[in-house]
């Protein structure tokens, strides 16, 4: 049976600022650092034989501290833009509250949590699982069912994608879904695919 640890990124800079961060590469803070030192710590009793992480620096440095810290630096590790968070469009670099402001709250609300539809000229929740779910079920899940640990580490929509096949989440379901920063999710999955066991260490 292969655990599957499915681990957000620390905290970036543009989350501190409350800023759509979406595709632009921007650094961990210094607090999205220690989170990802103390993520590693939490799992550092799973011997992983695979991580994959995003093309964004956030979630690879995430990775590669957390990893550090567990004592784990020779896991092989793939990166792709399968894994890479939702791409907000002309949203990106704005303040959350501005763009309310802006927009309006109750369209602003209905970019960031509805399913299906679009902020200008970006994805919904539903095309970042198109690109999401594919890679997942093609490259991570069958090394889970083969027994092995694989560690993922990427971004707020493109785990909510993962974590929505996983606990068969309806699209209702999965707009109250939020992953925090920093802390781990495991899941121990069987031969067929199926969920055994799941796990939230926060400390």
């Amino acid at each position: 049976m292969g655990k599957l640890v499915l681990l957000r990124h620390g905290e970036s800079q543009w989350n501190l600022e409350n800023r759509f961060t979406g595709w632009v590469d921007v650094p961990l803070t210094d607090k999205g650092r220690e989170e990802a030192r103390h993520a590693g710590m939490l799992i550092r009793d799973i011997p992983f034989d695979q991580a994959f992480t995003s093309v964004l620096i956030r979630a690879i440095e995430s990775l590669e501290i957390a990893l550090a810290a567990a004592g784990q630096l020779k896991v092989p590790v793939e990166k792709d833009a399968a894994l890479n968070e939702r791409m907000y469009g002309d949203l990106q670099g704005l303040n959350k509250a501005e763009t309310a402001k802006k927009f309006g709250e109750e369209q602003v609300h209905i970019w960031r949590r509805s399913y299906d539809v679009r902020p200008p000229n970006g994805e919904s929740l539903k095309d970042t699982a198109a690109r999401t779910l594919p890679y997942f079920r093609s490259k991570i899940l069958p090394l889970s069912t083969a027994g092995k640990n694989v560690f993922v580490c990427a971004h707020g929509n493109s785990l909510r994608s993962i974590v929505m096949e996983l606990d068969q989440l309806t699209k209702e379901e999965v707009l109250e879904l939020n992953i925090a920063t920093g802390v781990p999710i495991v899941y121990e999955i069987g031969m067929k695919g199926e969920v055994t066991n799941k796990k939230i260490i926060t400390g």
